[in-house]
């Protein structure tokens, strides 16, 4: 693909956008890379790959990608024998884990909503915990070789513990003393070159032996080391060398793991690199609100409501286009500023978007061919130092673009011809559109020549087109209208600007019979183009109400069955429990007699057994089903809601509890800690505990729900603030306690603590939760929170 192009499309603009949507330095520097592929296959595959990221995104967000880094540096010199420092090597081990918890994201997802591809590219991630875990054994997250990373460095660093401590309690003696507390700038100890000294006012230097380590700035305190503990400081100083000794081990030990998986690591690193840059197509479509578009290699387009990318969504102007089918060439006229450039750049740079695997802002439906190039020679390219004009510069880059185009190639010219002689410059734009025109390449051109419109009416495969003009507000619309050459419309703005008419009817006059005719027949064309595009609108509406009428009807409807299911269900359930009462209340006249019998002998009492068959006649079904029908009627005919009642909101299918009434027609409700308005249409009353204390008890009903195996047992939670955080929070602990998880994660991360100390705050007092407590440093230390729920 020529570079010029990505000039002169602003594609570079595009690239530096979706660079920004990438979460890693990997993932950008693979966004800033994209070029556009000619294969139409693997165009399709780019699209899919985009399209899978969307699902995800939408469904899940992003994976993960905290921790990932740019691993290559240091992984080659661990390739060739360097020793890696402690941030390397955690930077090693946080890529692992990440890379670790965006395949985790990714095969989620895929377990309901299939995303072939990205599951096989996520498939490819090695699996290197063993050397994460060794990193992390020797490693905290401050990037410090921890004590425990081997016995000698353990005891080496309790010796040197224990000797700064004896060094600062015999210097601390010291300067307490009367006799040399006078002699000491500031009773402190401090350091100097790895060793302890004191500060001592320099008219004292002759009376306070020991070795002079530096001065200040005034020269009136001297740093000095006393002679008592110099052979401390010596020994303290060896102990120092035998650390350094003891971590170049380790870390060279560490080092050797990274080589032994070096391929692994740097094929990890690439395949993260991409993971990260597809879910960056994926944000980016989403922030332009793009589709994915059709792909064919035929040379056709097709754009619904197409926007350039880089216009404000509130200024921009969709455009309609079909090139390709029974034409395969426009000419589109109009006035300047009408927006004929930005309608050719809008398709040159779509084109470029949709071959480079990105969605592009259109409609559903859109169709976009992959080109072997795609040319164009738009805006003035005047060269002073070359010495070449504006129309010597254009003819250079359009002889250019004639030697090397193809068939397959996509051809866009600004102002064809401009620059020279009318005449001239109109034969010469007719016979360079006739060449390509003849080659069969797909070609938009934009020109102010009559003569061309009368070229594209009279060739097959050749359509005229224009930017509409508004004359009553004298300002162009900026669409499209493809079919309907452009008119000149200066007379119609001279005339609205106050021009005399005896000098417009000179005009008129100076104009030929045969190009005023051509004005008045594309002015009627125009007319009938407004009336129709009217009725079509009206059309439009109209079926548009009829769908919503439709949609309606459906919703109510669906609503009426799903209303008589519960009902049947409902009544289904209450039936099954009336019988079971039954069943129990018989059970136990059948035990009465019998105990009766025994108790009695073989003769039961008459008005005994009077009394127990009035028993099972109470329990028959029939009559509890009816007592239960009126009594449950009449207690929805006379409870009203008011405050402190427990609702059900059907609409966000949450339990709450009503703390006044807003109106006639909404209440204020409390569901967890979230409190909203409510219409009261969309409410319906619980049963309070009192209410249920004081009716007849029933079977109890035991609800179970199985664990579901995509259910998260973490939760990230980084760049939120602290309301928002809780509100997280709440809502996932109530999904982890239903889906039975034993623990969960919060990743919160460390920051200024503030977010941390909320959530803690707030687990303390939650219901589901059992205990909690700050993570481990394999866990993510103190930027994640472990909970324990009942």
């Amino acid at each position: 693909m020529n570079e010029k192009i990505f000039h002169t499309m602003q594609y570079g603009q595009i690239l530096n956008t979706l660079s920004s949507h990438a979460a890693t330095s990997i993932g950008k520097r693979a966004a800033l890379a994209l070029q556009p592929d000619t294969d139409l296959e693997h165009v399709k595959k780019l699209l899919q790959t985009t399209d899978e990221a969307t699902l995800v995104d939408r469904l899940k967000g992003t994976p993960p990608f905290g921790g990932i880094v740019d691993i290559s540096a240091a992984v080659s010199r661990a390739r060739i024998g360097g020793t890696l420092n402690p941030s390397e090597l955690l930077g090693v081990a946080n890529t692992i884990m990440g890379g670790r918890r965006a395949r985790r994201h990714v095969e989620m997802v895929h377990e309901e909503n299939p995303v072939p591809m990205l599951a096989d590219l996520v498939e490819l991630i090695s699996d290197q915990r063993p050397l994460e875990k060794a990193i992390r054994a020797c490693i905290d997250d401050s990037a410090h070789v921890m004590d425990s990373a081997s016995p000698e460095l353990a005891a080496v660093r309790r010796e040197l513990r224990s000797g700064e401590v004896r060094i600062r309690e015999k210097l601390d003696s010291m300067i307490r003393s009367q006799s040399v507390a006078k002699m000491l700038q500031d009773q402190l100890v401090t350091i100097r070159g790895d060793r302890f000294v004191i500060p001592v006012k320099a008219e004292y230097r002759a009376h306070f032996g020991g070795i002079v380590h530096d001065q200040s700035g005034s020269g009136a305190t001297l740093f000095i080391e006393p002679e008592a503990i110099v052979a401390m400081n010596n020994k303290l100083r060896e102990a120092k060398l035998r650390e350094e000794r003891e971590i170049e081990v380790i870390l060279q030990k560490l080092t050797a793991q990274v080589s032994d998986q070096v391929e692994l690591l740097n094929y990890d690193i690439d395949i993260l690199a991409d993971l990260d840059f597809i879910f960056a197509k994926a944000k980016l479509a989403r922030s332009m609100d793009a589709t994915m578009p059709k792909m064919n290699d035929r040379g056709f387009l097709k754009l619904k409501k197409a926007r350039h990318p880089l216009i404000p969504l509130a200024h921009v102007v969709p455009t309609d286009l079909e090139l390709g089918n029974e034409h395969t060439s426009i000419i589109v006229t109009g006035p300047n500023t009408g927006g004929k450039t930005v309608t050719l750049k809008t398709v040159g740079l779509l084109s470029l978007m949709a071959m480079s695997g990105l969605f592009i802002p259109a409609d559903e439906g859109s169709q976009l061919c992959v080109f072997d190039a795609i040319y164009a020679d738009i805006g003035d390219e005047q060269s002073i130092e070359q010495n070449l004009s504006t129309f010597s510069s254009h003819m250079t880059n359009i002889i250019s673009i004639l030697e090397q185009m193809t068939p397959k190639s996509l051809v866009l010219f600004d102002e064809l011809g401009a620059g020279t002689d009318p005449a001239e410059g109109s034969a010469l734009a007719i016979a360079i559109l006739e060449y390509i025109h003849s080659q069969g390449c797909r070609m938009i051109a934009t020109t102010h020549f009559s003569e061309l419109k009368a070229y594209a009416y009279d060739r097959k495969g050749v359509i005229n087109a224009s930017m509409e003009f508004d004359v009553n507000t004298l300002s162009p619309t900026y669409r499209l209208l493809i079919g309907v050459p452009g008119r000149s419309n200066a007379f119609a703005i001279a005339s609205r600007l106050g021009l005399s008419e005896k000098i417009l009817d000179v005009a008129r006059g100076e104009v030929g019979e045969e190009d005023q005719r051509v004005e008045n027949m594309i002015a009627s064309l125009e007319s009938n183009r407004l009336s129709a595009e009217e009725d079509r609108n009206t059309a439009a509406t109209l079926r548009s109400d009829m769908e919503k009428l439709r949609g309606r009807y459906e919703r109510d409807l669906a609503r009426l069955e799903e209303q008589r299911d519960k009902r049947l269900e409902k009544a289904d359930e209450e039936a099954r429990e009336i019988i079971e009462k039954a069943r129990k209340e018989a059970d136990e006249v059948i035990r009465s007699l019998r105990q009766l019998a025994q108790e009695e002998g073989a003769a039961v009492k008459d008005h005994k057994l009077t009394a127990a068959r009035k028993q099972l006649d109470d329990a028959t079904p029939g009559q509890r089903t009816k007592k239960k029908s009126t009594s449950s009627t009449e207690s929805k005919k006379v409870k009203p809601l008011g405050p402190g009642d427990d609702v059900m909101v059907y609409s966000l299918n949450q339990r709450g509890h009503i703390v006044e009434l807003s109106g006639t027609k909404e209440a204020v409700v409390q569901m967890g800690i979230l409190k909203m308005k409510v219409a009261l249409s969309d409410l319906e009353l619980v049963q309070s505990a009192a209410t249920i204390n004081a009716q007849p008890q029933k079977k109890a009903t035991t609800i179970k729900r199985s664990r579901e195996d995509n259910m998260r047992s973490e939760l990230d939670l980084r760049g939120a603030n602290v309301e928002e955080g809780l509100m997280e929070v709440d809502r996932f602990l109530d999904e982890a306690f239903l889906a039975n998880l034993g623990q969960i994660y919060i990743i919160h991360g460390k920051g200024t603590g503030v977010l941390r100390t909320g959530i803690q705050d707030f687990l303390r007092r939650h219901k589901h939760v059992k205990s909690f407590r700050t993570g481990e440093y394999n866990e993510g230390g103190n930027g994640v929170t472990v909970a324990v729920l009942k």
